[in-house]
């Protein structure tokens, strides 16, 4: 480990699972975006826990077996949600946070029985053919937030979601400066090839959801 990582501080924060088991997530304490979890992380990994996809009085889980790509994945909170459910999972994200995303796929893997984990960079608007065939299911929170990135992030959405490719996307809606341009610029971009389904409050779950944060099922759109 280089000496600057061995020096970098953690603290955990604790999300607790539908079964009573805790997904233990490791933050820094200095550092850029990627390096805390968001509130729309942990309203995105509940959200796959929703009776939609998990109830057991019906035996359902549509996580189990399926391929899952986290765009963004900073901590990983989402990516190892699913996994934990049953999903076939690759979080990704810059180099940089190759160290904090392996840390805490170590620190659960206790969790993920049935699934699996692995995180891989990817920069988006380049090759993804890493990840082919399309995945399942996309799963991105608040990556929505730099004016740079979003004609890169609609790229590597175009390039990595195929006709049965359900893509979830959870952001926080943030009114300050640039950030409303930024959504509506993304959203502008997206619309071209993609539809757009807002998921409703009352599906998403009760204890982890506010007016704020929004979560979208986007699909693309056939030619």
């Amino acid at each position: 480990m280089a000496e600057h990582e061995s020096q970098i501080q953690y603290f955990i924060r604790k999300l607790e699972k539908n079964d009573g088991s805790c997904l233990k997530l490791k933050q820094c304490y200095m550092g850029d975006v990627g390096c805390v979890v968001w509130d729309a992380a942990i309203a995105l990994a509940k959200y796959l826990e929703t009776k939609q996809f998990i109830d057991t009085s019906k035996d359902l889980n549509a996580w189990a077996g399926k391929k899952v790509v986290e765009l963004g994945a900073g901590t990983g909170a989402v990516g190892l949600m699913a996994a934990t459910l049953g999903a076939h999972v690759f979080v990704t994200d810059l180099e940089e946070l190759g160290t904090l995303l392996n840390l805490n796929i170590q620190e659960n893997l206790d969790l993920v029985n049935k699934g699996s984990i692995t995180a891989k960079v990817l920069k988006w608007g380049e090759d993804v053919s890493d990840f082919m065939p399309h995945p399942h299911y996309i799963l991105m929170a608040d990556c929505i937030y730099y004016e740079q990135s979003v004609v890169p992030l609609v790229e590597t959405l175009k390039l990595l979601a195929g006709p049965e490719t359900c893509i979830i996307c959870c952001y926080e809606q943030r009114t300050e400066g640039i950030n409303p341009k930024i959504e509506e610029r993304f959203f502008e971009f997206l619309k071209q090839s993609f539809s757009i389904e807002e998921i409703p409050l009352d599906q998403q779950d009760p204890d982890f959801s506010c007016p704020e944060i929004h979560i979208l099922h986007i699909r693309k759109k056939l030619e």
